[in-house]
């Protein structure tokens, strides 16, 4: 290694070219003494430059940065991730210890978000449950009169305005449809500035024809939407899930969609995977996906390309654009 800072890769190794291609990785050895070749995942395999590391840049596979890490990293000043949340293996004792921590977790929220405004756009055409039937053998429809689709008129009901939930309201403003939110951080005039209605959950739903769920996964919001509140959607209202699976009671949500009177878009489920022969797996009005709302393939570039700027902006003395506070952390997805 030379004089300049030493990075360390803390990710899966087979994640390391998507996340860092040639340009992105030119950039960054620009900066830092980094070896693509040398990441860990446990502190087993842990690099011997781990010793010498100022910069972790940490992603999927990153063990939990305690103080048996920090050890034998006595000169760690900054962790950087390129993935989203940092719950998994950020610790008190790396903050503790003065580590500035930031998450490219902006960056993942717009495939995120535009994989939530595609299912809503989607769902409210019912393209899900007409293509099961023309699948097993329905004539092709035709202009059916009185058909309850299209998101035209319709109001959309976003729960939990996270970087997620105000990117949808966003994409969603110009689409002519009213946008209600609930979030208890969220002020009426901060709801307004993003063109929604802040409502309290029930109202929500009695009031949504799609319910779009943004917010994190924490003891208050295990299984907000239960039955109770499943009951007060419309029959035809449709639920989308890209946040974690355990805001929705599974078993509740399986009985409504079963009985044809709600329909979903589920891209985490409680439990996930849900088990082989689960009924939301062969619903017509349900489409159930393997949680890959978020950044993938081509898109892995960017949580690269985030990294590289913050260690330039770490370098500099800049503040760090997705620097995470963790008097925050506990409520962050």
């Amino acid at each position: 290694m030379g004089d300049r800072p030493v990075a360390v890769l803390a990710m899966h190794a087979d994640l390391v070219e998507q996340i860092f291609p040639g340009p992105v990785l030119a950039r960054l050895l620009r900066s830092v003494d980094c070896d693509p070749g040398a990441t860990f995942t446990d502190l087993d395999t842990a690099p011997g430059q781990l010793a010498d590391a100022e910069i972790l840049l940490t992603g999927w596979g990153c063990p939990r940065l305690d103080a048996s890490v920090l050890a034998r990293a006595p000169r760690l000043r900054a962790a950087i991730h390129a993935a989203g949340s940092v719950k998994g293996h950020s610790t008190p004792e790396l903050f503790a210890a003065g580590v500035a921590v930031s998450s490219a977790v902006a960056v993942n929220a717009r495939p995120v978000a535009e994989f939530t405004v595609a299912s809503i756009v989607f769902a409210t055409r019912r393209v899900f449950r007409y293509a099961a039937e023309y699948r097993d053998g329905a004539p092709r429809q035709g202009y059916p009169r009185g058909e309850d689709s299209g998101l035209y008129g319709l109001t959309v009901g976003v729960v939990g305005a996270s970087r997620i939930g105000r990117l949808v309201l966003q994409m969603l403003a110009d689409h002519d449809v009213e946008l209600l939110v609930h979030d208890p951080y969220l002020d009426e005039a901060q709801a307004t500035a993003l063109g929604a209605a802040l409502v309290d959950m029930d109202t929500l739903c009695r009031r949504s024809d799609v319910v779009s769920v943004h917010a994190p996964e924490l003891p208050e919001t295990y299984r907000m939407i239960d039955d109770r509140r499943l009951r007060l959607l419309r029959d035809g209202a449709i639920v989308i899930n890209t946040a974690r699976g355990g805001l929705v009671d599974t078993d509740a949500l399986t009985e409504h969609c079963m009985a044809g009177r709600i329909d979903a878009v589920l891209d985490v489920t409680d439990p996930e995977p849900l088990p082989p022969g689960h009924p939301l797996l062969s619903l017509p009005n349900v489409l159930v996906t393997p949680h890959l709302a978020g950044t993938r393939g081509r898109e892995l570039r960017r949580f690269g390309e985030f990294a590289v700027d913050e260690v330039e902006r770490f370098l500099s003395g800049e503040p760090l654009s997705g620097r995470v506070d963790p008097q925050a952390l506990s409520r962050l997805a």
